[in-house]
């Protein structure tokens, strides 16, 4: 018990939050509490000293944990120890179990199964009254810590008979504090953290920047916030997000990529019965060939005065009439000469 207890003071010297939680027999002498391990004997009472645990060593470990630290005891206060020890001393007080304490530090909260003078209940189930509504309201989303205890008091009263009344020792601040954060959408990628006071704010500065990495969102954000803060509570809660967030990087489907949109097919129509092919001699207008300059230096001037011969050619039908049925109908030859059809008309069937 020695070495845990060790063990876990090298694990709380960076901690926002401590908790230890004992489920055996506690004994009260002169005044101090101690938690005995499974494998005291404890013949006389000189024997505490040495074989069980100071409590008040317990709550110096907790000490350099910044935002909560906690002690919950499930020891009943039926000792039987009290009545087999021997006595050295006669002015020794050895009380039937753990006697009612007052932490010294702020943020410090004792729990106990049975406030003194009465009984705490094994059950007859895997565990105690007390120890099942710890593990059904203690670890609720969101819930604080005065609420939680609350309600383990209220249901281990009435599952008892009212007989067993737990108690709270300690105080906390005004900030809502609870032992697991409020439950958030990680499917939107962390888009909207919890509020400080709905997760359980434990540490400004950390929660502040986890926060910030939450809402970001992304595995980079969540590795810059444990590049600053490698142990710790939320630094396990930011492992746990980065790899869900991978997970789903992995399972989720590629994008499909939209096909490119097909050229729509030219529809061959069917020649008009009314066009006429072109005679001998008549001019069939093709798809220009010289560059834009050479074509605009052969276009005249739109204020220039038509010669003879374009009024000639303009007053002519010849080749008008095709033109325009053949572009009015779309007919193959028009598509295919589209360009070549349409200037024909504007410089010899006025436009």
């Amino acid at each position: 018990m020695g070495r845990v207890i060790r063990d876990f003071a090298v694990m709380t010297h960076d901690a926002d939050v401590a908790v230890v939680f004992y489920a055996g027999h506690g004994i009260e002498v002169d005044g101090v509490n101690y938690l005995i391990p499974t494998d005291a004997r404890l013949a006389t009472d000189i024997d505490v000293e040495y074989e069980a645990m100071p409590l008040d060593r317990v709550l110096r470990v907790l000490e350099p944990a910044r935002s909560l630290r906690l002690v919950i005891l499930d020891a009943c206060r039926d000792n039987p120890f009290v009545r087999t020890m021997k006595r050295t001393m006669a002015s020794r007080a050895v009380g039937r179990g753990l006697a009612g304490v007052e932490p010294a530090g702020s943020n410090t909260l004792i729990a106990f199964a049975a406030k003194g003078g009465s009984t705490a209940q094994d059950g007859d189930g895997a565990h105690s009254p007390f120890t099942s509504a710890l593990l059904k309201y203690l670890t609720a989303p969101g819930l604080d810590l005065r609420f939680a205890f609350g309600k383990v008091r209220d249901e281990v009263f009435a599952s008892t008979g009212r007989r067993q009344e737990p108690h709270l020792y300690g105080s906390l601040g005004g900030t809502a504090i609870a032992l697991v954060p409020a439950e958030t959408s990680l499917g939107a990628a962390a888009g909207a953290a919890a509020s400080p006071a709905a997760a359980g704010s434990l540490s400004n500065e950390s929660w502040r920047e986890y926060e910030q990495a939450m809402r970001v969102g992304t595995a980079e954000a969540l590795d810059a916030f444990l590049a600053a803060h490698p142990s710790g509570f939320y630094a396990d809660l930011a492992r746990a997000q980065r790899a869900k967030l991978l997970a789903a990087a992995l399972t989720s489907p590629a994008p499909a990529t939209a096909p490119a949109p097909a050229a729509a097919p030219v529809p061959a129509i069917a020649p008009s019965p009314q066009a006429e092919p072109p005679k001998r001699g008549r001019a069939v207008a093709t798809r220009h060939t010289d560059p834009p300059a050479a074509r605009a230096k052969q276009r005249p001037a739109k204020d220039a005065a038509p010669s003879a011969a374009n009024r000639t050619r303009s007053s002519s039908s010849s080749g008008c009439g095709y033109v325009r049925r053949a572009v009015s109908a779309g007919t193959a030859a028009g598509l295919d000469n589209g360009v070549g059809l349409i200037a024909f008309a504007r410089r010899n069937c006025g436009g």
